[in-house]
């Protein structure tokens, strides 16, 4: 039992009702999880405002109420009003959970694409170096012991605190995590010191309603990170950059392709194999090395260049981060399944038209005979983003083999329909398999050599959500029941 004073230490509030004095044991912000006794952190969200249920929080337990607007509670509960409660539980957060992030060198990363590949690069370079790191992005939280399911890129401070506390218990020196522009909005990152905050990129993404108003809304939420660590990695290659970094208060460094670069990545080479595709290139600037990876495509070299300004700072040699970066992958990221045939299969997660269009692009840059994409579409969501799918598939693949997705309460058929109605728009050749593992078998079978065959949209995902069920569904698992019944041999190890 602690003194709710304790937990407000860091906070400017001001006393409604009651006694600060008041004896709390748990920190809550979600009425299903209210223990007695807590402080409970009242939050106005885009559907549920948990000012409205004060009655329901005191009668399960609640002896404490942080509020951001005046709220009638008994005569025994101890009302505190703050400005923002979202900002607030942040900061009682870290308070409840002994301040872990400040016993962490904490690595953030933001940007539209390149996130979730980046933080893993970071990790395995830190980790191969003995340097025991934590993790926490769109796939999962690693804690050092424990690894589990993300619900989101950023995930409300409270589980943010507690997943560091984990961390430092469980010995890590470094977290490394993905930063969205909406956790940074929430208020969800606010009060981390954070050591070292990448910027890899900005495109139109996450604008419309409970998102950001506008691109210009969208990357200033970005450029916050940058007002809150002691050092920026800024990719200068992106036209944006100067706009995400105004009013930064960070010492900066520089990566990229540009001369002005401080880390440069120069004679780039595409690798091309039967079945492998990969990069080479020559860094210079802060530091000279051949590099070359088992991903494809410029961004992959983006990417690397951020882990390398990144481990460069904890004195990691040149040579253990070529050797590191050599072999690295990240689930669901052109993830690249050997096969016993001579064309490429990859797994990605491109969801949306501006992630579909990058990765063809980027496919089409090592001239396969034949770029083949499958891919659906999520049920409940925009149709716009079927259409556009659609259309751009169509555009640049010579080949689509239009499936089901996540169709949650919607019709597969419907879906499926709307995404032939964008790809009609081009003259792009397409067939339509509405069940996942017939349409990957589809695809198998027809492979020819040469051939880069991509199933995007699931990624890391292991299920399928129909009708608010998620299925067990894994495309590696899909894909080594196909082969099997097909008599291929395969071997997962390349």
């Amino acid at each position: 039992m602690r003194a709710a004073k304790e937990l407000l230490g860091e906070l400017s509030y001001q006393v409604l009702q009651g006694d600060v004095n008041t004896p709390v044991a748990h920190l809550v912000y979600n009425t299903k999880e209210i223990k007695e006794p807590c402080l409970f952190v009242c939050i106005q969200g885009a559907v549920y405002d948990s000012h409205g249920a004060v009655e329901e929080i005191v009668k399960k337990g609640a002896r404490v109420l942080v509020v951001q607007r005046p709220v009638s509670a008994p005569g025994h509960v101890t009302v505190v009003l703050v400005e923002d409660t979202r900002y607030a539980l942040a900061l009682l957060s870290a308070a409840y959970f002994s301040y872990p992030a400040r016993k962490l060198k904490i690595i953030g990363v933001t940007g539209t694409k390149g996130k979730t590949t980046a933080t893993y690069l970071i990790r395995s370079i830190l980790e191969k170096a003995g340097i025991s790191t934590g993790l926490m992005g769109t796939i999962e939280i690693i804690t050092g012991k424990e690894c589990i399911p993300a619900g989101n890129t950023t995930p409300e401070s409270y589980v943010i605190q507690e997943a560091f506390a984990k961390m430092v218990e469980n010995g890590c020196q470094v977290a490394v995590m993905e930063v969205s522009s909406q956790g940074l909005m929430l208020c969800r990152t606010a009060g981390i010191p954070f050591e070292i905050g990448i910027f890899t990129n900005i495109a139109p993404d996450h604008i419309g309603p409970n998102e950001h108003g506008s691109f210009e809304e969208y990357m200033a939420w970005k450029g916050k990170l940058f007002r809150q660590c002691r050092l920026g990695l800024v990719n200068v290659d992106d036209c944006h950059w100067r706009q995400v970094l105004q009013g930064h208060t960070c010492q900066l460094e520089t990566y990229g392709f540009s001369q002005e670069a401080q880390l440069r990545a120069e004679d780039l080479e595409l690798v091309n194999r039967p079945g492998y595709l990969g990069v080479r290139y020559r860094l210079s600037g802060l530091l000279e090395a051949d590099v070359e990876m088992d991903l494809p495509g410029r961004f992959s070299v983006y990417n690397s260049l951020a882990a390398i300004g990144v481990c460069r700072h904890f004195g990691i040699p040149r040579e253990h981060m070529a050797a590191v970066l050599k072999g690295a992958h990240t689930k669901g990221r052109i993830e690249r399944f050997p096969l016993p045939r001579d064309f490429t299969l990859l797994i990605d997660y491109a969801h949306n038209a501006m992630s579909l269009e990058n990765l063809l692009l980027t496919l089409r840059e090592y001239h396969p005979k034949r770029l083949v994409c499958m891919f659906g579409c999520g049920g409940n969501r925009s149709r716009l983003r079927r259409f556009e799918m659609g259309e751009v598939s169509g555009n640049l693949a010579d080949f689509t083999i239009i499936t089901s997705d996540n169709p949650r309460f919607e019709e597969p058929l419907d879906i499926i329909q709307d995404i032939e109605t964008g790809i009609q728009k081009t003259e792009g050749a397409y067939v339509k398999i509405p069940d996942r593992k017939e349409a990957i078998r589809y695809a198998l079978e027809q492979g020819r050599s040469g051939d880069v065959i991509v199933l995007a949209g699931k990624g890391h995902e292991d299920y399928q959500e129909i009708k608010g069920v998620k299925y067990p569904m894994d495309e590696r698992v899909l894909i080594r029941q196909i082969l099997e019944e097909l008599g291929w041999e395969h071997s997962d190890k390349g």
